[in-house]
């Protein structure tokens, strides 16, 4: 059953540390054939997962070393027309808000639909990011960014006193240092793991638990304040919720 609703509770704040100057760098970008999605190429690295600015909720500690290995993302949230494109429907809540809009309004069941659809049409193997790999990428490859791409959340993020109550087109904040744009704000991301309140990984890799009830989303979006759209936030809902603010982005192992 659907259930339509915003998330603007259960969730905490955060920061990280400094990669390596190597970690991260963007390579070649690539582009899918059959959607358009950009995806920026990010080279893999060890990073201080979690909060290590001290300012952040309990499940997002202990802070804790992970490493990543190299994969592309994409460097929008996945808009209304790149789902029209491949669904042939729009299911977002915020339709006037236009084809360059995030999509949104869509479980993390809807996803793995639109996912399976994309990779036979494209030949390619897309997916969700693991929760990892998303603070990895927020964090411009791991760097110590209390937002997704610096500390100054106005430059980089849709917000509560920012958005108009509503999505907003995507790219026209300032993207972090791997040319990703809207990690912080506009709408939360589902990312592929279970959620583990304890936040706690393997160091290498980690794919989160084997099972659970919930699913992470990541990021934050438009109803929140500043506080919820911190590089190292997280929270959780249930794979078949559709909400008017959680949408997603996709990544590709090797493309």
């Amino acid at each position: 059953m659907k259930r339509l609703l915003s998330v603007a509770a259960c969730i905490g704040l955060m920061p990280l540390f400094a990669a390596s100057p190597s970690f991260g760098e963007a390579a070649k970008d690539y582009t899918d054939a059959t959607t358009g999605i950009r995806f920026a190429r990010i080279t893999g690295g060890c990073f201080k997962m979690g909060d290590t600015f001290g300012d952040g909720a309990s499940n997002e500690k202990p802070p804790h070393d992970v490493c990543v290995s190299d994969f592309s993302m994409a460097k929008q949230e996945t808009t209304q027309n790149q789902w029209k494109v491949v669904m042939g429907n729009n299911p977002s809540f915020f339709k006037s808000c236009g084809d360059d809009c995030p999509t949104e309004n869509v479980s993390w069941n809807d996803v793995q639909e639109f996912i399976s659809k994309l990779n036979k049409l494209s030949g390619k193997e897309y997916r969700l990011p693991t929760e990892a790999e998303w603070e990895y990428a927020c964090r411009s490859g791991g760097k110590s960014e209390k937002f997704c791409g610096g500390n100054d959340v106005e430059a980089v993020a849709w917000y509560f006193s920012t958005s108009g109550d509503r999505t907003q087109r995507v790219a026209r904040k300032r993207p972090n240092g791997l040319g990703i744009y809207d990690m912080s704000g506009n709408v939360w991301e589902w990312v592929s793991d279970w959620y583990d309140e304890k936040f706690s990984s393997i160091k290498d890799n980690p794919q989160g638990p084997s099972t659970g009830s919930n699913r992470v989303i990541r990021g934050g979006g438009w109803f929140m304040l500043p506080k919820n759209v911190r590089a190292s936030v997280r929270s959780s809902l249930e794979p078949e919720v559709h909400t008017y603010d959680v949408g997603f982005r996709l990544v590709i192992t090797a493309p």
